[in-house]
C-alpha cells in the first residue's frame, strides 16, 4: 500500500484505491479526476455505457474498482441505469451491493423524487454540485476507503449537499 500526505488536512491516507468517475461535463470530469487521482487509480467513463463496460472489464480482470462517482443525467445511459447494471453485474459474480463498489451520485439534480431513484437502485450516497470535495472526501471516510479526518465543510463557501444511506451493522 501506497501513502501520501493530503494538503487539505496534512494526513496520510492510503493512495491504493481502484476508482471510476462517469461524468459527461469535461470540466467537472477534469476537476474530479484530478482530485481522485491523489488518493489511487481513477479511471474515467464520459457516460453510463463506458461505465457499464468500463465496470463488466474490472469484474472480468478481478481488479474491482473500491469508489464509482457517478453523474446522473449523461448520454447513451443515465447514471441510474448504469448504476443498476453495475449491481446486476455484482450479484452475478456473487457481490452483494453492500459488499460491492462504493456508489456516489454526483449530479446537479435536487429533485427528491430524483434522489429517492438513485437509493432505489442501489446507490451509497449522493452528492450534489458543485462537488464540496470535503463531502466527497468525508464519505470516502464513511465507507472505509481512506483513513481521513475531514474538517467540517464551510457552507458559506460550499453549497454542496449531501446524502447518504446509513451503514448498514
Amino acid at each position: 500500500m501506497t501513502t501520501m500526505n493530503d494538503s487539505a488536512g496534512g494526513r496520510t491516507v492510503e493512495s491504493n484505491l481502484r476508482m471510476l468517475l462517469v461524468e459527461d461535463d469535461f470540466s467537472s470530469r477534469l476537476v474530479l479526476q484530478s482530485f481522485l487521482s491523489r488518493y489511487g487509480e481513477c479511471h474515467v467513463a464520459a457516460n453510463g455505457l463506458e461505465a457499464v463496460e468500463a465496470f463488466r472489464a474490472s469484474l472480468t480482470l478481478n481488479q474491482r474498482y473500491d469508489l464509482v462517482c457517478m453523474d446522473i443525467m449523461m448520454p447513451e445511459m443515465n447514471g441510474r441505469d448504469a448504476v443498476a447494471k453495475i449491481r446486476e453485474m455484482e450479484e452475478s459474480h456473487g457481490i452483494k451491493s453492500t459488499f460491492g463498489s462504493k456508489i456516489i451520485m454526483t449530479t446537479a439534480v435536487t429533485e427528491v423524487k430524483e434522489v429517492i431513484r438513485c437509493f432505489q437502485s442501489l446507490c451509497d450516497a449522493y452528492l450534489m454540485k458543485p462537488i464540496d470535495l470535503t463531502e466527497l472526501l468525508a464519505q470516502m471516510k464513511v465507507y472505509g476507503l481512506i483513513e481521513y479526518e475531514s474538517p467540517r465543510p464551510n457552507r458559506a463557501q460550499s453549497p454542496g449537499v449531501v446524502i447518504a444511506m446509513p451503514k448498514s451493522a
